[in-house]
């Protein structure tokens, strides 16, 4: 799930003929609306800046479009030069001071919580044009020297027009590169980097996009196979063009890129790894906090809540070391699940095998607790190979039934002997269904919702916490029934309890690296390679971690606090559609859903 907003904000690119003359115009029917010369109502004066906005967003990110399945502008990258970034910068204040100037009373109390929620989104957007984030655009999990491959990866390619957008973007990725670059360098003059230890499998990233034969490369992937529809010689000339553009154009750019991360770019990062090193860090971390959490819990108090949770879940991992009769403490029963090979698979192809069994075990179990099941359907496949050695163990990728693309679940292969078949039941549960597939799909399915809504994957404490809900669901599924996979389901957990107390700790509290290491392997069974890099993710993203274990915790309370107050009335169908059928929002807002919905239950029954 992480990489949506990744690939969606830091491929913006080259802007071509039409660009300029397409964004002036839609600018001058935002000023027009906002001006109200035809008197239209405060609700039809917001529903079409929102509409406009919408074509807004696809012009200035046509990623973003690729993603949700749109056709326009997909022959583009959006502008990520300085010039144009400051420009974007400029329309979204401009837009948010429009929207504020509405008369949110005359709005319906429905069309008010869109409202509100629309302009906390922009407002969002305006107070983090403060920091410098544009200054780090490539880190070991996100960038250009890997996104470019997959947002091509997402593009239709089923007629000739299909190839013409991929040959067209193919042809601006150099100049997206080059911008890349100069960012990178002006973060260097200005000490902000990522830290130096994390960028270290960079400039290997990079190299898996350089190739001698065009062919070979995942950029040119479409090419490889071409439908029937395109015929024969077109199908040749395209492909032709493609690698006469990757030899001339890409390769040297990716080459110059190489050269930068190798000659300039690593050896002058910083050797510090908080966030609250740089300047305004302090703020700055207590933005991302603020942000990814959706609640006013300071650090400090996210540490403490963590540390109860490492407390908890340790206590119940003793008791299932008890139940197995292992002769030896926690420690030694971690090192034992590390490393006993009864517990990993020795072919990649098996371990997607069994993530695709789980899959299909769980499907069916889902009509005991949804009432609403998505339409769009889901995948599992092997990460790519050019970023899997730096890839987290798995994630989300949402699917469009606009585009008839699938939602797939991603599980990374690389070093087999750190995939533990233990862990697989609560990975593919919290990636799938009843998690992130679950969720995602229906909110996009949601066609009652506006368009900020349905696509509205910003609310990660929602999106992550549901996710992480969703593991122990598999305790209602028929899942954990072998207690090496239910040890899983709390490893899992653990997880991400310990992130609470790391990503506090190195950010706002002092940690360093090494001791975020030794405390996560002091209280989980991951390997030492899911540790580290786990650990270099909470560095480079910091706060972005904490929203599992909040948003969880506040979906359990909210279930235990809707069963105390319905009592046989709770309906386990009704809790899950309710949550889900909104889509994502802060959790103060899921909090008010849940409760009306108990006071709707409870009026029914009296």
């Amino acid at each position: 799930m992480k990489q949506l907003i990744a690939i969606a904000c830091l491929l913006p690119g080259m802007a071509l003929a039409g660009y300029a003359e397409e964004r002036a115009a839609l600018y001058d029917r935002e000023a027009a609306i906002a001006n109200n010369a035809d008197g239209l109502s405060a609700a039809e004066q917001f529903r079409a800046l929102t509409d406009l906005h919408f074509e807004i967003l696809q012009l200035e990110q046509p990623v973003f479009g690729t993603y949700i399945g749109s056709s326009k502008h997909q022959g583009r990258w959006g502008d990520n030069s300085r010039l144009g970034t400051r420009r974007q910068e400029a329309a979204t204040r401009n837009s948010l001071r429009i929207l504020q100037s509405l008369d949110r009373s005359a709005l319906a109390t429905s069309e008010q919580l869109n409202y509100d929620m629309y302009v906390a989104q922009l407002q969002q957007s305006v107070d983090a044009q403060r920091f410098q984030e544009n200054l780090m655009p490539i880190n070991q999990l996100s960038g250009i020297q890997q996104d470019a491959a997959q947002a091509l990866a997402l593009m239709p390619a089923r007629t000739a027009h299909h190839y013409e957008n991929i040959l067209s973007r193919l042809e601006g990725l150099d100049t997206v590169i080059d911008n890349t670059i100069e960012w990178m360098q002006l973060g260097l003059d200005k000490g902000i980097t990522p830290p130096k230890v994390t960028l270290r499998d960079i400039p290997q990233q990079v190299r898996n996009q350089l190739f001698d034969q065009p062919s070979d490369s995942p950029l040119l992937r479409a090419f490889a196979k071409m439908p029937e529809s395109i015929p024969p010689k077109q199908q040749a000339s395209l492909r032709q063009q493609a690698e006469a553009t990757y030899i001339a154009e890409i390769k040297p750019a990716y080459e110059r890129l190489l050269s930068f991360l190798e000659n300039d770019y690593l050896p002058g990062a910083r050797d510090s790894i908080a966030l609250t090193a740089l300047p305004d860090g302090r703020a700055w971390y207590a933005y991302n906090v603020k942000m990814r959490t959706t609640t006013d819990l300071t650090p400090q108090e996210i540490h403490e809540i963590g540390l109860s949770e490492v407390k908890r879940i340790r206590g119940e991992m003793e008791a299932v070391m008890r139940e197995v009769k292992f002769d030896g403490d926690l420690a030694a029963f971690f090192e034992f699940l590390r490393t006993d090979p009864r517990f990993y698979h020795t072919d990649a192809d098996a371990l997607i095998a069994e993530y695709r069994a789980i899959s299909k075990r769980a499907d069916p179990e889902m009509v005991k607790l949804f009432g609403k099941l998505p339409r769009t359907p889901y995948g599992v496949v092997k990460v790519p190979a050019y970023a899997e050695k730096s890839q987290t163990t798995a994630y989300y990728q949402p699917g469009s039934l606009e585009s008839g693309r699938p939602g797939n679940f991603f599980a990374n292969t690389y070093a087999l002997d750190t995939r533990p078949r233990w862990e697989m039941e609560a990975l593919t549960l919290h990636e799938a269904v009843p998690g992130h597939h679950h969720q995602i799909a229906l909110q996009q399915e949601l066609d009652d919702l506006p368009w900020f809504r349905r696509y509205g994957w910003g609310y990660t404490a929602f999106v992550e916490g549901w996710g992480l809900y969703s593991e122990s669901l598999g305790y209602d599924m028929g899942f954990y029934t072998d207690p090496y996979s239910r040890f899983g389901a709390l490893t899992y957990e653990m997880w991400r309890a310990i992130r609470l107390v790391v990503d506090t700790g190195m950010h706002a509290l002092g940690w360093s690296r090494q001791q975020a290491i030794d405390y996560f392997k002091d209280n989980a069974g991951k390997t030492e390679n899911d540790i580290v890099v786990e650990v270099d993710r909470y560095i480079v993203w910091p706060g972005q971690a904490l929203a599992y274990k909040i948003g969880q915790l506040k979906i359990l309370e909210l279930r235990e606090n809707a069963k105390a107050q319905l009592g046989d009335a709770f309906d386990i169908r009704g809790f899950h559609d309710t949550v889900l059928g909104a889509g994502a929002m802060p959790l103060d807002l899921l909090a008010q859903r849940v409760q009306a919905w108990v006071s709707e239950v409870s009026a029914a029954g009296n």
